[in-house]
């Protein structure tokens, strides 16, 4: 197995990619200490099928995909895709937690979304051979798989069920901007930030409405054209009436109710 190390120029930070050879996909020390290729070659097939839009590929389709896959892994705040740069990649995140971003004219960034483990991005690029409409940095150290343009490109054309996630994904992605675009409109910025957590919700066993991997109150402003500040007082007044439960990186909507109420107003 190879590795090899570059220097790439981003937009004000140090980027350094680590390239390697697929079957690093998934670290799996045990299995490299043995030096057993079939071995890290089942581990990566598995692991490759918990990705969302690659889990119903034929074996040879897989086989494909795995094949041309480039590994690379970045440190806390690299940025992993340049806005403006060409579309040559579809891009996969495989550990860690990145930040979609778009930088105003006066320098100030402005957070779009955020991507956990399994998303995929820089789709629209690939599909229409444009430049980078977005830059994508990460929040956290991350592993990203880069798959190149062609063989993303076949894989929307000859593989229906690629086709059909790729089209949920864009109709929930405009769906989604919809959303964003309102919640930017809310001129109280308390409200903003309430809904804002209300977007990120997710709904658990139990009837349990938790955010997981919350970001920080830093992102979390930059997002909503907001202070940190602001943030964590709005925050802090939620958790001292009751309303969330905040632990590292997770918040738990105790009422949800009470938290609608106050994103209409009526708090």
């Amino acid at each position: 197995m190879t590795s090899s190390t570059k220097r790439k120029a981003d937009i004000g930070k140090n980027d350094l990619e680590k390239d390697a050879a697929p079957g690093n996909l998934v670290p799996d020390p045990a299995a490299a200490a043995a030096n057993e290729p079939v071995q890290q070659e089942q581990e990566v097939q598995i692991h490759l099928r918990k990705i969302p839009l690659l889990a119903n590929l034929s074996d040879e389709d897989m086989q494909q995909v795995k094949s041309n896959l480039r590994i690379r892994q970045y440190a806390k705040r690299d940025v992993v895709l340049q806005k403006g740069a060409p579309g040559d990649s579809l891009l996969f995140l495989l550990s860690g937690s990145l930040q979609v971003i778009d930088v105003t004219e006066d320098g100030r960034a402005i957070g779009l979304r955020m991507l956990q483990p399994g998303d995929f991005f820089g789709e629209i690029a690939v599909i229409n051979g444009a430049m980078r409409s977005a830059s994508v940095v990460a929040l956290t150290p991350v592993l990203v798989a880069l798959l190149p343009r062609a063989i993303a490109l076949h894989m929307f054309t000859h593989s229906p069920s690629v086709a059909h996630q790729m089209l949920r994904f864009l109709a929930e992605k405009v769906q989604r901007d919809s959303e964003f675009r309102a919640l930017l409109s809310i001129h109280n910025t308390s409200r903003r930030i309430f809904t804002f957590l209300n977007l990120l919700k997710e709904k658990k066993e139990g009837d349990v409405h938790v955010v997981e991997n919350l970001p920080t109150h830093q992102d979390i402003a930059n997002m909503i054209n907001t202070s940190r500040e602001t943030v964590t007082r709005a925050l802090l007044a939620l958790v001292q009436q009751g309303i969330i439960e905040k632990g590292t990186h997770r918040i738990t909507i105790i009422k949800p109710d009470e938290l609608q109420k106050l994103i209409q107003g009526d708090g």
